[in-house]
């Protein structure tokens, strides 16, 4: 009897030792047991966005831009828009007007080599003259009781120039009001945008109105603004009066006949 218990105290621990054993074993291999490491450190920006949110910060108004400073070139064409001699030109374009009559015959070319054009050197009334301040200039006779008469003129475009080349061409029509009569005004006959030898140009034609000794009178005229390379706009200007209306046809002349040098 004694033997069986002996034998069954013998199991018994022998089981206990097992149990021992096995629960050392797996301390040791199981790494879903091993010791908790250590838990890292929170990072302090991820929590604060975690538990809660920032307050959004107030919206940052751009400071305004400073004004620009204005500009020769701006005040030019403000100035001209003011000016009540010259209405702004007309959105639509239109083509120089043909004029009846007959055209003057033509000696050869004026070669206008500081503006960088060419254009008919006319024969029959037209009379060379004194170029300044013009790079070249043509005449028509005077005319009996008028000091005013006939004039075709080029020269590089003499006031600022803008950029866009049809508010520099309207200025320039504006300019030439200080060879037409005091008090004389422009009537908008056409406004063309068009190639001369494959440079840009506006071709503007314009009735003057201005008074003579009380009377009523009336000039044809017409400017080429002509982008040429390297220089200034060339400016091709013609005007006759109505005094010589004989000689408007001239006017188509000259500005068919515009070449770049």
């Amino acid at each position: 009897m004694r033997l069986v218990y002996r034998t069954a105290a013998v199991v018994t621990v022998v089981a206990a030792v097992g149990v021992v054993t096995a629960a050392v074993v797996v301390t040791r291999d199981d790494p879903g047991q091993a010791a908790a490491a250590p838990a890292p450190k929170a990072d302090p920006v991820t929590v604060a966005a975690t538990t809660a949110p920032a307050p959004s910060p107030s919206p940052v108004l751009p400071s305004p831009s400073p004004s620009p400073s204005v500009s020769p070139l701006s005040t030019a064409m403000t100035d001209a828009l003011d000016d009540p001699r010259v209405p702004e030109l007309p959105d639509a374009q239109e083509k120089l007007r043909t004029f009846a009559g007959k055209a003057a015959k033509i000696r050869g070319s004026i070669k206008d080599r500081r503006s960088g054009v060419a254009f008919p050197r006319f024969a029959g009334d037209w009379d060379l003259a004194s170029a300044s301040p013009f790079a070249s200039r043509q005449l028509l006779p005077k005319v009996k009781g008028s000091a005013y008469r006939g004039m075709l003129v080029s020269c590089p475009v003499p006031i600022e120039v803008q950029d866009d080349l049809k508010d520099t061409a309207f200025l320039a029509a504006r300019w030439t009001l200080n060879h037409h009569p005091a008090g004389a005004t422009i009537k908008w006959t056409s406004a063309d945008l068009t190639e001369i030898d494959d440079h840009p140009a506006w071709v503007l034609g314009y009735d003057v109105n201005y008074t003579i000794k009380g009377d009523k009178r009336k000039s044809a005229a017409a400017i080429a603004l002509v982008d040429v390379p390297d220089s200034k706009p060339a400016l091709v200007f013609i005007s006759v009066p109505d005094s010589q209306k004989k000689s408007y046809r001239d006017i188509n002349t000259v500005m068919s006949k515009i070449k770049v040098l």
